[in-house]
C-alpha cells in the first residue's frame, strides 16, 4: 500500500448535509482529494464550488430512492457515502412532542438506513465501497434535553456496526465518526458558558473545527483505512474521557 498523499481519484462520493459546516468541509476535502462529489441538502442550499448539488428532503424515503438512482445514472457508480445531515429539536423528554421526536429520528437515523439500503446494491456493482455515518459523543454519553438527538446518534453507531458485519463480504466498509464540540454556526448560538465548559473538559484545550471531522472522514473513506470497519472514531480532543 502506497503512503503517498491520500487520494480519492476516480471515486464518486455522496455526502448528505453538504450545506452544513461539517458537510461542506467534507465535500471540499473530498473534492480536493480527487473525488467527484455529490452534495445533498435542503432546496436552496449552497455548496462548495465544483461540487454537484442535489436538493433532497431526507425525511422522504421516495426522494432518497430517487437520489441514489440519479447519482448512479449520472456517474455510473457510488463508491463513498457520508451521512452528515442532522437536525435538532431540543426539549426535555416529558415536554417533547411526538413530532419533535419523529422529525429528528427521521432525518438523522431513518435516512441513514434508507441511504444504506439503496446504496448497497450500487456499491456491490462497483466492487465495494466505504460508508461513514457521522454520529456524536453525545450518542455515547447522553445529553440533557436531547433525548431524540442522542437516540438518533446512538442508533447510527449501532447501525454502522451491524452494517459492517453484513456488508464486509461485499468489500463495503462501514464506520462512524463521533465528534465532540465542533465550532459551527449551530454551536456558535449556544451560550458562551457551555462553549467554555466544553473547552475546559477537552484535554487538548481547544475546540474542534469542521476540518478535523473532514480529515477523519477522508481517512476512513480512503485506502489508508482499508482494513478498518465497524469502528467508532471519536474526533473530540479527548472530551469524552473527561
Amino acid at each position: 500500500m502506497s503512503l503517498e498523499p491520500v487520494s480519492l481519484a476516480g471515486k464518486v462520493a455522496l455526502v448528505t448535509g453538504g450545506n452544513g459546516a461539517i458537510g461542506s468541509a467534507i465535500a471540499t476535502l473530498f473534492q480536493k482529494a480527487g473525488a467527484r462529489v455529490v452534495s445533498v441538502d435542503r432546496p436552496g442550499s449552497r455548496v462548495p464550488d465544483g461540487v454537484t448539488f442535489l436538493p433532497v428532503d431526507l425525511s422522504e424515503r421516495a426522494q432518497i430512492e430517487a437520489l441514489v438512482a440519479e447519482v448512479e445514472h449520472e456517474h455510473g457508480r457510488i463508491d463513498i457515502l457520508v451521512h452528515c445531515a442532522g437536525i435538532t429539536r431540543d426539549s426535555v423528554l416529558w415536554k417533547m412532542s411526538p413530532d419533535q421526536w419523529s422529525e429528528v429520528l427521521s432525518v438523522n437515523l431513518d435516512a441513514a438506513f434508507h441511504l444504506l439500503r439503496q446504496c448497497t446494491p450500487v456499491m456491490r456493482r462497483a466492487g465495494g465501497g466505504a460508508v461513514v455515518l457521522v454520529s456524536s459523543i453525545n450518542g455515547q454519553r447522553g445529553k440533557f434535553g436531547q433525548s431524540n438527538y442522542v437516540a438518533s446518534k446512538a442508533g447510527l453507531i449501532g447501525l454502522a456496526k451491524a452494517a459492517a458485519l453484513e456488508l464486509g463480504s461485499f468489500g463495503i466498509r462501514v464506520n462512524s465518526i463521533a465528534p465532540g464540540w465542533i465550532e459551527t454556526p449551530m454551536t456558535a448560538a449556544v451560550p458562551a458558558e457551555f462553549r467554555e465548559k466544553a473547552r475546559a473538559e477537552t484535554p487538548l484545550h481547544r475546540l474542534g473545527q469542521p476540518e478535523d471531522v473532514a480529515s477523519a472522514a477522508l481517512f476512513l473513506c480512503s485506502e489508508m483505512s482499508r482494513h478498518i470497519t465497524g469502528q467508532v472514531l471519536r474526533v473530540d480532543g479527548g472530551q469524552l474521557m473527561a
